[in-house]
């Protein structure tokens, strides 16, 4: 029987420490060190050997397409065969439904095994007729025991491996609890290193914390290859999927789907959940093009400027960064000739979208301005830019695409920085190119 040695280990980071402290050693987080039993490393298995690079050409395979064009997009193009792909959001937000659906979908022409060690089988049952799904090759296991599971995959020579979830999850080589630090750790290794060496695809799902980030170490995430997080609004019934790694494609990817009755249903044309042309000829109300992973999207700048009431003013910014909203009102002060120090702002993109890139600086300045003076911006004006703190407007990447994208949707004029007019515009499109805050201003209002 292997040796086992007691130590204390950090929820958060995973660092392993000899004595209990109040405050982790490696990332400083306080009361976040927990007793364990660490089991001395089991014997290596059979060694590996080596091949050569151009012997591989023939061994490659194409991506499995899951059904549903969006979460394709997200993985970076479809399901890739050894690939471990980590799913997780708040409770009850859809993960397992999300994946029964995909999992039906590719068992119809790849054998997929899907083991559940938080639902019975009935349940899974139920699920599938509320659903609607067709009868495929679909292999249920309700079962918490790793090594089992794993067997009972490589038995059924399954391509597809579907786990709910890993804090359910243990392995009889690990004494502590199920959800514990070390089993997370250890039964991760164990489902990479099976998808790895059987080239199956591993969908896990995992819990997240109060503060939405996967319960437990971060080490986890570092494991895996993909990790993919739900965003969802309780008050909206769209729901968006976001990578945040992703070996196989690009990060930051995004793909929107609509709960329904019948399951997840993918939306095809996103830009138009995010822009509610009812309320564009409004007064405080601009439409920009973010950039999501590799797609244009289309949203919608929403600002109020209200006199403030209280001894101190507001500045409220939800789905932009909130000191973003500060630097743009400084600016407009200084370079724009626009003080709004005793009134309250507030800033919304529509649909709930969060926006972390630059580019919505100047249809957020737009927006600010044209409530304030009570002046509507045409409908047909769409604009991006970064603002810096001279006042000059910054060119942003994927600016000739950003115009071509606010073209298709029927959109007449585009106000973008001067670094970004393309050589050749569309021709249903005017560009207008602005260095400074007060060009645009003066082109827009």
């Amino acid at each position: 029987m292997p040796k086992t040695r007691t130590a204390y280990v950090c929820r958060d980071c995973g660092a392993h420490s000899v004595k209990w402290a109040g405050q982790c050693p490696d990332c400083s987080a306080w009361n976040t060190l927990e007793q364990t039993r660490i089991t001395a490393p089991r014997a290596a298995a059979a060694p590996q050997t080596a091949a050569s690079l151009d012997t591989l050409a023939d061994k490659l395979e194409a991506r499995c397409p899951s059904g549903f064009a969006e979460f394709d997009r997200v993985l970076g193009g479809g399901v890739m065969p050894g690939a471990v792909v980590l799913l997780g959001g708040d409770p009850g937000v859809g993960k397992s439904t999300l994946l029964q659906q995909v999992s039906a979908s590719l068992g119809a022409h790849t054998p997929v095994f899907y083991a559940t060690g938080e639902e019975s089988l009935r349940q899974i049952g139920q699920r599938s007729r509320r659903l609607g799904l067709a009868a495929s090759q679909l292999k249920l296991l309700a079962d918490t025991a790793l090594e089992n599971i794993l067997e009972q995959t490589r038995k059924n020579e399954a391509r597809v491996l579907v786990i709910d979830s890993i804090q359910t999850m243990s392995s009889a080589e690990v004494p502590s609890a199920p959800g514990s630090l070390l089993q997370l750790r250890e039964c991760v290794a164990r489902i990479v290193q099976f998808a790895k060496q059987n080239e199956v695809a591993v969908f896990v799902i995992g819990h997240v914390t109060k503060e939405g980030a996967i319960a437990g170490p971060r080490v986890v995430e570092h494991m895996v290859d993909t990790v993919l997080y739900f965003e969802s609004d309780p008050g909206s019934r769209f729901t968006l999927i976001r990578s945040v790694k992703n070996r196989f494609g690009a990060s930051g990817e995004m793909g929107v789907f609509a709960m329904t009755a019948t399951g997840f249903r993918e939306v095809a044309n996103p830009s138009a959940i995010f822009l509610s042309r009812d309320s564009v000829t409004d007064p405080g109300s601009v439409v920009s093009v973010a950039w999501e992973g590799s797609r244009a999207l289309l949203v919608e700048i929403q600002a109020l400027v209200a006199d403030s009431t209280g001894s101190y003013s507001k500045r409220l910014a939800t789905g932009i960064d909130q000191n973003r909203l500060a630097l743009l009102l400084a600016v407009l002060q200084r370079h724009g000739g626009v003080a709004l120090g005793a009134e309250d702002v507030f800033v919304n993109v529509v649909g709930g979208l969060k926006i972390a890139e630059t580019a919505v600086d100047l249809p957020a300045l737009l927006a600010i301005v044209s409530s304030f003076r009570d002046r509507p911006i045409d409908d047909r004006v769409i604009c991006f830019g970064e603002i810096g703190l001279a006042g000059e407007v910054r060119p942003v990447r994927f600016g000739t695409e950003r115009i071509s994208a606010a073209a298709k949707q029927g959109f007449t004029h585009a106000v973008v920085p001067y670094g970004n007019v393309p050589k050749s515009p569309p021709a249903e499109i005017r560009v207008t190119g602005v260095r400074r805050v007060a060009e645009a201003l003066e082109a827009v209002l």
